[in-house]
Formats: C-alpha cells, sequence, structure tokens
C-alpha cells in the first residue's frame, strides 16, 4: 500500500498522538504525555496498517531529505563535544552516536541533575565539565529547543578526553580529577571509567 507523504518536519516537531499513531522510522513517542515528535529533518509519511493488523493504526515515519548520517535517539549512547559551561547546564555538540559519526549538527544539554547519580544537589558543573571537553554520554529524551537531554549518571559515562590549560591531553586519576601531564597540574572533572 502506497505511504502517504506530508510536510518538511524538523527534530521535535508534534507529529500526532500515540492514541492515533504509531511511531514509526525517524519518530519517537514521549512518555510524559503520548505525543509522537520527529528526531530528523525529513518528510512526514503515514504507512496503513496491513488489512489484517490487530492494531489499526496508521504508522507515522520521517524520511531523510537527503543521506542521513546516525540520529541520536533515546537510549543512544553518544559522543560530544562540550561547548558551553553554565552554573545549572552544559552545553555540546553531538558527534557520535552508538559510534557512528553525525552528519547534521545535533546539540545535546546536560543539566545538574543528570551529571552523577550521587549527592546531585552538591553538584557543580563548572568542576564536572569544561568547554572543549570529549563526553561520553546517554541520551534521555528530545529536550527543548530542539536539543537533546544527555545523562553522565553511570560510571561509564563522563569526560573521556580533556585538554588542559597547557595543551596537553589530561590523564584520569580518579572519578573526580584529571592531571595534565605537562604541569602535573590537576583539574576536576566528571570522568568516565574507561573499558567499563
Amino acid at each position: 500500500m502506497e505511504a502517504e507523504t506530508e510536510e518538511l518536519v524538523t527534530p521535535g516537531q508534534v507529529l500526532g498522538k500515540a492514541s492515533q499513531l504509531k511511531a514509526g522510522k525517524g519518530a519517537y513517542v514521549s512518555t510524559e504525555n503520548g505525543t509522537i515528535y520527529a528526531s530528523l529533518t525529513g518528510f512526514r509519511s503515514l504507512i496503513p496498517p496491513p488489512s489484517d493488523s490487530v492494531d489499526q493504526r496508521s504508522t507515522v515515519e520521517v524520511t531523510g531529505h537527503k543521506a542521513h548520517g546516525a540520529v541520536p535517539q533515546p537510549g543512544s549512547i553518544v559522543f560530544a563535544r562540550v561547548t558551553k559551561v553554565m552554573a545549572r547546564t552544559a552545553s555540546a555538540d553531538i558527534v557520535c552516536v552508538d559510534s557512528k559519526s553525525v552528519r547534521e549538527k545535533f546539540t545535546g544539554i546536560i543539566r545538574q541533575q543528570d551529571v552523577r547519580a550521587t549527592e546531585i544537589d552538591k553538584v557543580d558543573m563548572y568542576l564536572s565539565f569544561r568547554p572543549g571537553d570529549i563526553v561520553r554520554a546517554l541520551v534521555l529524551s528530545l529536550g527543548d529547543a530542539r536539543a537533546y537531554y544527555l545523562s553522565t549518571a553511570k560510571n561509564e559515562l563522563g569526560v573521556v578526553s580533556a585538554e588542559s590549560a597547557a595543551g596537553g591531553t589530561m590523564v584520569p586519576i580518579s572519578w573526580t580529577e584529571m592531571r595534565c601531564p605537562i604541569t602535573g597540574q590537576v583539574e576536576s572533572r566528571k570522568v568516565a571509567k574507561v573499558g567499563a
């Protein structure tokens, strides 16, 4: 049966309600409100259910308007480069999704409550990340302003690569610190346990 192709949509755009439609490729359902959102830029299409299907909802899909690289989905493990650190959040550009590079720009936000699993109220963003750090993170959901909410609240998530002020690649010395091999200076980070 032919799919019905409709308008061009962008990440975060509402595609419909889960009570009436099923989320296909390029779409996901928010568990909070049962709304289906687009997770990539492309064309929205409705695919009717097979006539013998018990579930008679159509499937809504978003197909890319150009060759797409990897696209972050809730549950994906991503690598991202920190671009800005503020009191309650850190922004990062996602460069890799499940070990595949991305072709479009995807922005991630790490909120204070998603940095680590313990002592959440004592998290200091400036002691967790610095601009330029490469972090391994889990995609929680598509958040506000078309940025993905990311979490580093597991041992294997956090900063995997950081450069010191002297330009050296920092070496992790604990869960919370990295040392510059050139100057020996120690800096605070939310360090990922590599090889976990």
